[in-house]
């Protein structure tokens, strides 16, 4: 039986990599690149089919920062497929991210130079803004508009007798320290990427409560120090080609998918739904993946979950009132042409 992969975010970085480890491991499965610009999805297709030319590929418009846009992409999913094995959680965004030069030239000569680089913890910040739902952007693309799908692609991912699983791209930038639970989509702060990531963390946990009975898995990976468009937002190519030196004191991978691939290879049943699995290279340049206990408070995440359904409601009623404005619009328009 065919397996059925939709990545998020799939046309570049990360998520291109993880498609071509896929289709390397099983030829056999079917691939949706789940993206928001299809231009360069269509070049991602063509690159896979490139290296993979049996390769079944499928493309599909989603921009996860767009609840209407999640919708959409959801109803096109469920006319396809009769079911979705593997939803990788991929996408997301880090805008406008500011290093604090101050805290890099400091943390750059002190003891905590390696967990500063391996974290970006009191270093980076992002200028967040709104999205057309009204919602913080990061946390919509990166938490909120992911939360959708897997509600709306339930009767896919929920089937008697069918294990599904959802692997998520998390961070090693994901601090309680940065979330907080008055403050969900981090209106206040300055750090809605990490508050982003480590809502994330929350979501894998309390879906695995929630769905695990259901046949329904969610892992959360880190993919380590990878040089991809997010990472080359923060500081210029030539600054990273200067500390990659101090950097390889550290455990790092390079872009290649390997614990999203390492996942697709186990049995849902062995994982630690608290762990989340890192992608790391040892000095010898062997690659492997490691199994990092996440910083989860089981309350405050079973709070969060609550939250995320009542703004799921919120969210489902104004696009319905945006709709029927419209449509009482349109036949205003028609009644007086």
């Amino acid at each position: 039986m065919e397996k059925i992969v939709v990545v998020t975010g799939a046309n570049s970085g990360i998520g291109l990599a993880l498609c071509d480890r896929l289709l390397s491991e099983d030829g056999r499965l079917r691939l949706c690149l789940a993206c928001r610009n299809m231009k360069r999805a269509e070049a991602a297709r063509a690159a896979l089919l490139a290296c993979h030319g049996d390769a079944r590929v499928d493309l599909l418009h989603l921009d996860v920062g767009s609840a209407r846009s999640v919708l959409s992409a959801a109803e096109e999913l469920k006319a396809r497929y009769r079911r979705v094995d593997f939803l990788y959680l991929n996408a997301g965004i880090m805008p406008n991210p500011t290093v604090d030069i101050r805290a890099f030239f400091k943390g750059l000569f002190s003891r905590n130079v390696i967990n500063m680089f391996a974290t970006a913890e009191g270093l980076l910040t992002q200028q967040d803004q709104l999205n057309s739902d009204g919602l913080q952007e990061v946390f919509a693309t990166n938490l909120f508009g992911h939360f959708l799908l897997i509600r709306e692609l339930e009767p896919l991912l929920c089937q008697p007798g069918h294990t599904s699983r959802l692997v998520w791209t998390s961070s090693s930038n994901a601090r309680r320290s940065a979330f907080s639970i008055q403050d969900i989509q981090h209106r206040q702060g300055k750090e809605p990427y990490s508050s982003s990531k480590y809502a994330s963390d929350m979501l894998s946990m309390a879906l695995n409560k929630h769905k695990n009975q259901q046949g329904l898995f969610s892992s959360v990976i880190c993919p380590g120090l990878v040089m991809t468009n997010l990472t080359y937002g923060i500081l210029p190519s030539f600054f990273w080609t200067l500390i990659m030196p101090i950097m390889r004191g550290v455990n790092t991978n390079s872009c290649s998918g390997l614990s999203q691939h390492w996942l697709f290879l186990q049995k849902p049943e062995s994982l630690d739904p608290r762990a989340k699995y890192q992608s790391l290279t040892s000095r010898l340049g062997t690659n492997y993946t490691e199994p990092r206990r996440m910083d989860l408070d089981d309350e405050m995440t079973e709070v969060f979950f609550s939250k995320l359904l009542e703004l799921e409601r919120e969210v489902r009623r104004n696009l319905s009132k945006k709709t029927t404005d419209s449509e009482h619009y349109q036949q205003y328009l028609n009644e007086i042409q």
